[in-house]
């Protein structure tokens, strides 16, 4: 039997208890840390949601196209409906946070599908892959809903470059995307287009990537270049190409000039002109200038406005405007011609008087002889020009009417000239006996042919002549044989043999002269052949 003892006290007895968490709880505990951690990057890696207004939803699909900046997917499509207006789809997109701090409100997006143009061919890529939308970062406030672009912008992303403006009167073929081309090369592009503030002009918007925009500056010349370029003036036809691209869909060409150095290159949104033609973009622009106006007396019809004016063929101006006047009065018309002279193109050598005005040098030019008259520029085209040169003996004859112009003295143009003389040896002619004259001329066509016939009569009697007298020699030959020699008979037909024998050898020398020359019998001998 088992012995308690009393004095035992139950509080003495303590129990030994384990404080550890039991390891089976560790697992639970890690899993809900990871869900966490998962849950919180994903929520701190998904950005805003935008939406986008497209006129159509072609080539789109929710959860499967991307929005991509760069190449780079930063967003996708989670839902597309139609707007409210019934006429627009508003396509909803989760971007990501990387794309929160560019979607402002100038912020560009546009579908990327295959396009085809004269300017070569983009996105085959979307072929395989589909279609996306691609973004454009802009300036300004923070935006959530944005209106999709129907085409996509001309200008890449991260297109370099700077932007100019140029002013014309002819929009022609230009357009969005049209090129623009610096010896050949393609350089930049027109971006818009659009109506100045005045109504008065059109203005362009151009890009010019690096590094061609160092050589806009402050002369640099735009022009239309239209890809072949066919111009017919007073010298005669001048034909230019450019590149196919500006043949096909038009295009725009610059120059830098040589005098330009870098100091002058212009900033961004400089105004420039733009020249309808090369050639007009080759005009040199002079400040002073003298205007005059000039009466032709005879036609000015090929001579147009623009046509040169020339001092001994070296151009010092041209034609502003050629206008016709009827005075009601006498009934008189006059076709004015205004010019416009350059006196800078001339350059003073030992000059007189360093303050003489050039209106002045001009009178006394004229003082001294110098006129205006037209002259043909080339025969192929017909185009006139105005040439200036001395004629002494012309006088000063001005017209009685007043312009506003000073007038210049004219003078009767070569051509003109040409033109009279041409119309007086015409009027001599037409008096002339035409009918008469062709009539005597047809009876002496008849007396000669009849004098042939005759002519050709007497060679056949002369030759039976000759033959007769060749046959009377033999005769008289073989009678000769019969007498004695030294008889006075014998002697006499001697001389009668030899007689006949010249007078034979001249009817033949005649009958072969006639057979080369029949016409002698009309004419006789001339001077050469009767030496």
């Amino acid at each position: 039997m088992t012995e308690f003892n009393d004095d035992f006290d139950i509080s003495d007895i303590s129990l030994n208890k384990k404080s550890e968490l039991p390891f089976i709880w560790l697992l639970p505990i890690i899993a809900v840390l990871v869900s966490g951690w998962l849950i919180y990057k994903s929520f701190s890696e998904k950005g805003v949601v935008v939406t986008i207004d497209f006129p159509t939803a072609e080539g789109l699909e929710v959860d499967k196209t991307k929005i991509k900046y760069l190449d780079v997917e930063v967003g996708k499509v989670t839902a597309i409906s139609i707007n409210s207006d019934m006429k627009t789809i508003v396509v909803t997109a989760q971007m990501n946070a990387s794309a929160t701090h560019y979607l402002n409100e100038n912020s560009l997006f546009w579908v990327v599908r295959p396009q085809v143009g004269l300017g070569g061919i983009s996105g085959l890529g979307t072929l395989i892959s589909g279609a996306y939308i691609e973004v454009k970062p802009g300036n300004g406030e923070s935006a959530r809903h944005f209106t999709g672009l129907s085409l996509p912008p001309p200008l890449k992303a991260n297109a370099e470059g700077t932007q100019y403006i140029l002013e014309t009167n002819n929009l022609g073929s230009m357009r969005t995307g049209t090129p623009i081309n610096f010896h050949g090369i393609t350089v930049g592009q027109v971006l818009t287009h659009e109506l100045s503030a005045a109504a008065d002009a059109i203005r362009l918007t151009i890009f010019i990537n690096k590094p061609y925009d160092q050589f806009i500056r402050k002369n640099t010349r735009f022009w239309i270049d239209s890809g072949i370029d066919l111009s017919a003036g007073a010298d005669g036809f001048k034909v230019r190409t450019g590149p196919l691209i500006s043949l096909l869909s038009g295009g725009i060409a610059f120059r830098a000039s040589a005098d330009d150095g870098v100091e002058s290159i212009q900033q961004e949104n400089t105004i420039y002109p733009l020249f309808d033609t090369y050639e007009a973009s080759t005009e040199i622009t002079y400040n002073n200038t003298l205007h005059y106006v000039m009466y032709f007396n005879g036609s000015v019809r090929g001579l147009a406005e623009g046509a040169p004016v020339q001092l001994r063929g070296y151009p010092v101006g041209k034609v502003l405007s050629i206008s016709l006047e009827l005075d009601d009065k006498t009934a008189d018309i006059r076709i004015p011609v205004v010019v416009e002279i350059q006196p800078e193109r001339i350059k003073n050598v030992n000059p007189a008087d360093a303050n003489i005005p050039p209106q002045e040098m001009v009178n006394q030019l004229i003082e001294k002889g110098l006129r205006a008259q037209l002259q043909t520029g080339s025969l192929l085209t017909g185009q006139l020009l105005v040439d200036l040169d001395f004629h002494v003996k012309s006088k000063i004859n001005l017209s009685s009417k007043r312009s506003f112009y000073p007038e210049f003295p004219t003078t009767v143009s070569s051509l003109d000239q040409f033109t009279h003389s041409a119309n007086i040896i015409m009027d001599k002619i037409a008096k002339l006996p035409l009918e008469d004259l062709t009539q005597e001329i047809n009876k002496t066509l008849q007396g000669l042919q009849g004098t042939t016939h005759a002519a050709t009569d007497t060679l056949t009697v002369a030759k039976g002549t000759l033959g007769s007298a060749d046959k009377t020699l033999n005769t008289a030959q073989k009678a000769l044989s019969n007498f004695e020699t030294g008889a006075t008979t014998h002697y006499q037909l001697e001389q009668l043999l030899q007689e006949l024998t010249q007078a034979a050898g001249s009817v033949k020398q005649l009958t072969d002269y006639l057979a080369q020359h029949p016409e002698s019998v009309v004419r006789g001998k001339t001077e050469e052949e009767a030496k």
